[in-house]
């Protein structure tokens, strides 16, 4: 299974693709740090360690989760 990784220098979000149900909550929860839109679609360089922790343990599916 493929795995990406996305760090802000502290904690490091590991994204699993083919594990991802697109439920969309981390784009609601974090727009400024998720943006499909763009490359790369995470950029956790937007928020503090504690908001990218937090928001990653109400991923429904499990394809995010934080290597520290």
């Amino acid at each position: 299974m493929t795995t990406k990784e996305y760090s802000n220098g502290e904690v490091t979000i590991l994204w699993k693709p083919e594990k991802c149900i697109h439920s969309g909550i981390c784009v609601k929860t974090l727009p400024k740090v998720y943006n499909p839109k763009e490359k790369p679609w995470v950029k956790p360089e937007n928020a503090s360690s504690e908001e990218l922790i937090n928001q990653v343990a109400k991923c429904p599916s499990g394809a995010l989760s934080i290597k520290k």
